[in-house]
């Protein structure tokens, strides 16, 4: 009878790039098991990316529902909402999709181990049960997913009843009347929105001189008027020295560049300030595993300094992304198992989606980082105004962006944001995978009427040839 604690693989973490491990792992014939400590699919499927899509999502069609008029439609009653009913449903969308792991891992005949894995010597997990047992499995592959948590720093730790992270921020007891979120990247951003459309007065505190900062400059000042029209007042250049509770909400003393001081009142404060590697407690202490800045330093194909030691996803660092972690999943697994063909991964072929309203996504590089890098460059723009379906939707505000080696015609980066350019942009990443041109770009026939199109125009308006505007 074969050992049932001894497997080829092993992989510690069971969220997008861990699942998907193991998953791919089985479909090549090895024997695998995942261990999770508490909810299968991770952060992302239960407290991150699908959750606060089925929050964003609700406020999406409360906007819509208060535009009525816009599109000949009319509305008996007060347009309202239940805010408990919102954060039912996307607790429901979480859980559904968790179950949907579970199934994937049972049809792939993947073993699932709950407890908290950690290293436990060359080909060993000890695996602690959450009464405390112990067990132990052995495989000749290790992989580490164990993700990541929200940074925090001293005067500004979350209590997660005033002073939320992403977790408190999507399942709240009640909506705040107004709420302080610390850092304008994706998540702060997300949250922003959400809490603006459903009527709370919010505020995003920036260190850097822009909003979405990672974003192409272009594309974070037209996301910054978007998000002022809309109520949101953003303070860039600015810090969060502390957060005191008052009453019952907080003060946040706030402080510029300039050396100016403020203290502002709020309901709620949530903290956006990046993420810090879960590398506590899984046993890399008496290992050649190396961890800086909290994040495990791997190789291109995520070897650690451990033989048979991997670690994929955010734990290994930016992009944290979770399709990012899967796609390293998959790439590892398939060098261990010598699949043929095998790429590293190349960041800039991840793309980046804000699920804001107005959406923002990008891939490549931004129009700043081109120059940067000493490129000679062509620029093309194309404003959703002047694309058809864009004005049937009653949804023109912004634009697509694209960037082209002006020598080679390579498409160097794309940045994008109006109306579901979160679903668009895998379209720029085909072509930067592709290695395509400015030529198969232009010869490439969109769909019409479509929002696609404006990736036609922006492609054609960087060699002047822009059809439509």
């Amino acid at each position: 009878m074969p050992d049932a604690t001894q497997f080829d693989l092993v992989v510690i973490g069971s969220g997008p790039g861990g699942y998907v491990a193991a998953i791919r792992a089985a479909q090549l014939g090895m024997k695998t098991a995942v261990v999770e400590r508490e909810h299968l699919g991770g952060i992302c499927l239960n407290w991150g990316c699908i959750p606060t899509k089925a929050l964003l999502r609700s406020a999406e069609v409360l906007r819509t529902l208060q535009h009525a008029a816009d599109f000949g439609c009319t509305v008996e009653g007060k347009i309202g909402f239940d805010f408990a009913g919102i954060v039912k449903r996307s607790r429901k969308v979480a859980d559904q999709l968790s179950n949907g792991v579970k199934f994937l891992l049972k049809k792939n005949k993947v073993a699932v181990v709950m407890g908290s894995g950690a290293l436990a010597g060359k080909g060993r997990v000890r695996v602690t049960a959450a009464d405390g047992t112990a067990s132990e499995l052995s495989a000749r592959h290790i992989i580490v997913a164990t993700g990541a948590r929200a940074r925090s720093f001293p005067g500004l730790e979350p209590d997660g009843e005033r002073v939320w992270t992403y977790k408190e921020a999507m399942v709240p007891k009640a909506m705040p009347k107004s709420l302080l979120v610390i850092g304008s990247g994706a998540i702060g951003i997300e949250f922003a929105s959400f809490y603006c459309a459903l009527g709370t007065e919010v505020t995003v505190v920036e260190i850097l001189d822009r909003i979405l900062p990672v974003e192409d400059a272009e594309i974070s000042e037209l996301a910054a008027k978007a998000f002022e029209r809309q109520g949101i007042k953003l303070r860039t250049k600015t810090t969060v020295s502390a957060l005191a509770k008052q009453g019952a909400g907080v003060v946040a003393s706030l402080k510029d560049t300039a050396g100016k001081t403020e203290k502002i009142s709020v309901e709620r404060a949530i903290l956006a300030v990046g993420i810090v590697g879960n590398v506590e407690g899984i046993g890399l202490e008496k290992t050649g595993v190396k961890v800086e800045k909290g994040h495990i330093q791997v190789d291109r194909w995520c070897q650690t300094g451990e033989p048979g030691v991997y670690a994929i996803g955010d734990i290994v660092g930016p992009p944290w992304l979770a399709h990012k972690a899967m796609h390293e999943g998959v790439m590892c697994v398939e060098k261990i198992a010598g699949v043929k063909g095998v790429e590293p991964l190349d960041t800039s072929r991840v793309p980046a989606c804000t699920y804001s309203h107005p959406q923002i996504a990008s891939v490549g590089l931004t129009e700043a980082k081109a120059k940067e890098n000493g490129r000679a460059i062509k620029v093309g723009r194309f404003p959703f105004i002047g694309n058809g379906k864009a004005v049937a939707l009653n949804d023109t505000e912004g634009m697509v962006k694209t960037i082209f080696d002006a020598k080679t015609g390579e498409l160097l980066g794309a940045h994008m944001i109006g109306p579901e350019v979160t679903e668009m942009i895998q379209g720029y990443g085909i072509a930067r995978t592709l290695e395509a041109t400015e030529a198969e770009l232009m010869e490439t026939i969109f769909p019409h009427p479509t929002l696609s199109e404006a990736m036609h125009e922006s492609v054609l308006d960087a060699y002047g040839h822009a059809l439509h505007f």
